[in-house]
């Protein structure tokens, strides 16, 4: 589909992913033949029309949120700030009568109150846009969750007195692809299990095994990936409430991509945890994810799991022992994690979340780095085999 009409084909657009996640982001972009640009901490940039926009959230699997960069100045004074900023052509982006949030970061500038500056630029806004009124600072990007047809957040950073000023395009964070209602303990993000799927280059023709499978996501993922299905089918998105949003288009993009998807995963797919209710949340969100079929969930402990006799991935993401008193049990797990490695799974390719390298030689399994990011916080590596 093409990206858009030459009048809107000059967008600035930006993929916001969690750091480390750069490279993943840029491959996905290129792959959708939407060019990747310049890379920062926590970003790919791209350039394209408002096609390409909806494109990027529908098919984006690694990245946490789309926003169109509306316009970058020099501004040292709130003043200063709210004329610029009201030059700005919001009106393409927020539509009349909306709640603006607007979420600030300052460094290094003579604008520094992030609270001050909030609300100049909400008020820009509304000056511009007939009955917009504020909400309020975003401070973390789950404060725009609540996206909805008169809720729009907005996204100001300012670096050396220089303003970058963005509209958010898809409302949710995009790792809330619309399945999961249902979690075990400590889950993981979705944009990280299909990290750890691209990064470690997972043949989808092979089989995938995860046992520490929690609520699926993992397998949900891999399922997801094998079959070609876009993770942003199942949800709504903050561009859907913009003023020059075609519903008619959009819903042919939709179909087009589910259309062309496989009927099924390739390969066996497997997931187990020794948690009962981890098992039937994962079972859940596999049905709401249109993959029930694909994958095979069992209640189970490490040491009953049996390997398909075709040779495949083993990816999964242990628990970490962050917590007084699991660091042995912890400890027990990798050890026998190194067992199913060293004995059924030796020429199995392995790919693992892990938060301590310590434990990670518990395994007796020698595992190289492929990328850093964070988990709920904590720093965390995905490595693996060979």
């Amino acid at each position: 589909m093409a990206a858009g009409s030459s009048r809107d084909a000059s967008l600035d657009v930006f993929a916001i992913c969690a750091p480390g996640l750069e490279r993943l982001v840029a491959g996905e972009l290129a792959a959708l033949s939407l060019a990747p640009q310049a890379t920062d901490a926590g970003g790919v940039a791209f350039r394209g029309g408002i096609e390409a926009v909806w494109r990027a959230n529908l098919w984006l699997r690694t990245a946490s949120r789309v926003v169109v960069r509306l316009g970058s100045f020099r501004a040292r004074a709130l003043g200063e700030l709210e004329r610029r900023a009201r030059s700005l052509a919001w009106e393409r982006y927020i539509p009349p009568g909306s709640v603006v949030r607007v979420r600030v970061t300052a460094h290094k500038s003579r604008l520094y109150h992030t609270g001050a500056i909030a609300e100049r630029v909400a008020g820009a806004i509304g000056g511009r846009i007939a009955g917009v009124t504020g909400a309020g600072s975003a401070e973390h990007d789950d404060a725009a969750d609540a996206a909805g047809a008169s809720r729009a957040l907005v996204i100001v950073r300012i670096t050396h007195d220089t303003c970058l000023l963005s509209a958010d395009a898809s409302g949710d964070l995009l790792h809330r692809r619309g399945y999961r209602l249902r979690t075990a303990k400590a889950p993981m993000r979705e944009t990280l299990a299909a990290a750890m799927l691209l990064a470690g280059a997972w043949d989808i023709r092979a089989p995938l095994v995860d046992p520490f499978c929690g609520s699926g996501t993992i397998p949900i993922e891999a399922a997801l990936i094998a079959r070609r299905l876009p993770p942003g089918a199942r949800r709504r998105f903050a561009f859907e409430t913009w003023p020059e949003f075609s519903a008619q288009r959009w819903r042919r993009m939709v179909d087009a991509a589910l259309r062309a998807a496989a009927p099924a995963a390739p390969a066996a797919i497997h997931g187990s945890d020794r948690d009962a209710g981890a098992i039937a949340a994962a079972r859940d969100n596999a049905d709401r994810a249109g993959v029930a079929a694909d994958i095979a969930f069992t209640q189970q402990p490490l040491a009953s799991v049996t390997l398909p006799e075709q040779t495949g991935w083993i990816v999964t993401n242990p628990p970490y022992g962050v917590r007084v008193g699991d660091r042995e049990n912890v400890r027990d797990a990798y050890a026998q994690l190194g067992r199913l490695l060293r004995a059924d799974a030796r020429d199995w390719h392995v790919v693992v979340m892990r938060a301590d390298r310590s434990l990670g030689k518990e395994t007796g399994v020698a595992l190289r780095r492929l990328l850093r990011t964070a988990n709920g916080g904590i720093p965390v590596e995905v490595a693996a085999r060979p």
